[in-house]
């Protein structure tokens, strides 16, 4: 039985922790907070500010884990390199989580190794923000450099959208950092996450291609497979091969792209399973994306990676605030054909903030729009209340 030190408790973390535990390994969940989702399903938990090296320090010697698994990306990962020094596995490896943490080492990365992406700038303040949309045009997008989940991201439509941006950016970034990325906004048709499988020992492996949308680049909605040009596919798995080659470590990573009519755009990369990846829980593949994670990690090898069923995934959303959310017209996705949903157990709710997920599934020569309908419309009538 290995030992997880699971940092970050949220949904994909508790969905993650459900899978070691099937394979009878043992995870300690640790968040910000007390009964974050995976703390429900975990052999123990801890409550520290992941920011604070000293308390992760003292955290890794007490529990001495097999394995850290970050769910976020507000940890001190400066610390992950001093822990894979004594022995300690970091999923992926320190360096991934370094890089692929920071929009700003990602995009150097990008750079470093060629592909195609947004044009960028980065600034410190208002003034250089100022300046960054004058150089790149509206619309743009803003970016703190640390983030997940679209936390901190804008869209500036006009100049007079500038202020309201930066401090957004600046007050919702995780991390020391106040710096923020500017993107030239891509007239994309369409975008994609690429769940991609790297292995020790055996091939890296790719799920079939999740569309998704997006909303202040937060995600809403996906389904799988999503419907590519076999050019455009076969581009996104070459550059999804080469940045986790280049990052080095087992485990699954979501890698984000932008589709145009010019081509594949690589946008993000993360070192674990994706929010849009919520999906596979409908069954949609053999192994769903958080099994995988667990097998890759565990140098289980998965000889391949079989598309069973289209699916489609929608969140359930708060609208209010409340410190004791209960959920109502839950029986709406329970009585839908072909559909189920998940709710998360966040102990606390609040405007906006992902609550639990519908999922929908039909067969692979099915309708994809009916199976999406089934799952937006169900999630939209579950409420969640105080």
């Amino acid at each position: 039985m290995a030992k997880f030190l699971l940092l970050g408790s949220g949904e994909l973390g508790k969905e993650f922790a459900i899978a070691a535990q099937r394979l009878g390994q043992r995870v300690i969940a640790v968040d910000k907070y007390k009964n974050a989702p995976a703390m429900h399903v975990s052999h123990a938990a801890e409550v520290i500010d992941m920011l604070d090296g000293d308390a992760l320090d003292g955290l890794v010697e007490k529990h001495k884990p097999d394995f850290i698994v970050p769910e976020i990306e507000a940890i001190n990962t400066e610390r992950f390199y001093d822990y894979e020094k004594q022995g300690i596995i970091v999923v992926p490896s320190a360096h991934a989580a370094n890089v692929s943490m920071n929009r700003k080492a990602t995009r150097e990365m990008a750079k470093e190794l060629g592909f195609k992406t947004a044009d960028y700038r980065y600034a410190s303040s208002k003034e250089e923000l100022s300046k960054a949309v004058e150089e790149l045009g509206v619309p743009c997008v803003v970016k703190p450099l640390m983030s997940s989940s679209g936390k901190g991201q804008r869209i500036v439509e006009n100049v007079q959208d500038i202020g309201w941006a930066w401090q957004h950016a600046s007050e919702n970034g995780r991390g020391n950092s106040h710096e923020v990325i500017v993107e030239q906004f891509v007239n994309f048709k369409y975008e994609i996450t690429l769940l991609t499988v790297t292995q020790t020992g055996h091939p890296t492996l790719f799920c079939a291609p999740i569309g998704h949308i997006q909303e202040h680049g937060d995600y809403r909605e996906s389904w799988q497979p999503a419907a590519m040009e076999d050019e455009d596919l076969a581009s996104a798995k070459a550059i999804a091969q080469q940045i986790t080659e280049h990052l080095g470590g087992a485990g699954l990573w979501g890698v984000e792209f932008f589709v145009a009519e010019d081509g594949v755009y690589f946008s993000e990369v993360s070192p674990r399973p994706h929010d849009t990846g919520l999906v596979t829980l409908a069954n949609t593949q053999n192994f769903n994306e958080f099994e995988l994670h667990l097998r890759a990690i565990l140098g289980l090898p998965i000889p391949e990676i079989t598309l069973e069923k289209m699916g489609a995934s929608a969140v359930i959303l708060s609208k209010q605030i409340s410190l004791n959310p209960t959920y109502k017209n839950v029986e709406v996705p329970a009585a839908m054909p072909k559909t189920d949903f998940r709710i998360f157990g966040k102990p606390t709710a609040s405007d906006g903030r992902r609550m639990g997920v519908v999922v929908s599934y039909g067969a692979l020569d099915g309708d994809m729009s009916h199976v999406r309908e089934r799952a937006f419309q169900s999630a939209k009538e579950v409420v969640v209340t105080t």
